[in-house]
């Protein structure tokens, strides 16, 4: 097994005889830093919809909401990829899961209840805005985004398996999240700037290829059709690129409402950068540092403009 691989595999493993807390297993469990894929969109679309009445109330819920979401996310995936998990020795903290359940720090039940709860406290702060603020409309998209997990990873459909799992993760990170951070405040989708979306959906969908391919091994050895064991490491690659160079071209060229071409520069600017680093780490292998790197990049490329954006329409 090269060094890299081995190291990988090895991080974050429980050493022998070592007492592992149980709030550090949840805090692993929690991977704290997937959240920024939530909040983010989530934000954005509460920041799209300053001019349609603001409370601070709604801003708290639909974090809270987020919060449960993303939990909900990862501990369901977890409890779904555990067999593909225990095979992946190319993990990195963007993907491979949280491996509680493979290192034996959780167990399925205690993962269970806990995507459970999360689960209802995501469809609960749908309730309380409707309840409270008679804004109902954030409830039905708050079931459909939890469906779509639903349908990535577990049966009738188990698309992360079957192949489309990435399309899922785009319409729910791209297009859900950014919908309901607007209907919780406007309580309409009416206002929305649709011209956003194309741009938010490329995004989405560049991060969700990207951070699937360090997994591509395991994933291929479990029958897994993603897109990386569909099309190859160097037809995922291209297709990042290219989402990428859409994005951008989109960002700098669309006159996107309420912004100017230089306030949309700023973003651009750093995004170009992270594109033309990733061109050059694109013949990156699963297991070493330079897919790591890769994934980083892409990562960054996707929430630079998301979080740019979202800045931009709130001090404005």
């Amino acid at each position: 097994m090269p060094r890299e691989i081995e190291n990988q595999s090895s991080a974050g493993r429980t050493p022998p005889g070592h007492d592992y807390p149980a709030w550090r297993a949840w805090v692993r469990a929690a991977r704290l830093p997937s959240q920024m894929y939530i909040f983010w969109p989530l934000l954005l679309g509460q920041a799209l919809a300053m001019g349609h009445g603001f409370s601070w109330e709604i801003v708290i819920v639909c974090h809270v909401y987020g919060l449960a979401s993303q939990l909900y996310i990862v501990f369901a995936n977890d409890l779904a990829d555990m067999d593909t998990d225990r095979r992946n020795f190319t993990f990195t903290l963007f993907s491979g899961g949280s491996r509680v359940l493979v290192e034996g720090l959780l167990s399925r039940p205690q993962l269970v209840r806990a995507a459970v709860l999360c689960a209802a406290l995501s469809a609960l702060a749908g309730v309380w805005l409707g309840i409270r603020h008679h804004i109902w409309l954030p409830l039905p998209l708050i079931l459909f985004g939890l469906a779509l997990l639903w349908a990535y990873s577990y049966p009738p459909l188990r698309l992360s398996y079957r192949g489309g799992g990435e399309y899922l993760q785009m319409v729910g990170v791209g297009l859900v999240l950014p919908m309901i951070g607007f209907s919780a405040h406007a309580g309409t989708l009416a206002g929305m700037p649709w011209s956003l979306m194309p741009l938010m959906l490329a995004l989405s969908l560049s991060c969700a290829l990207a951070t699937a391919l360090p997994d591509e091994p395991s994933d291929r050895a479990d029958g897994k059709r993603t897109h990386a064991v569909r099309y190859g490491l160097a037809g995922s690659f291209r297709s990042i690129l290219w989402l990428n160079s859409l994005a951008l071209a989109w960002l700098v060229i669309v006159p996107l409402p309420g912004t100017t071409l230089s306030s949309r520069a700023l973003p651009a600017l750093p995004c170009l950068a992270l594109l033309l680093a990733s061109m050059r780490l694109a013949a990156a292998r699963p297991g070493e540092r330079g897919m790591l790197l890769f994934v980083s990049a892409q990562v960054a490329f996707s929430l630079t403009p998301m979080i740019g954006l979202t800045v931009l329409y709130l001090i404005s």
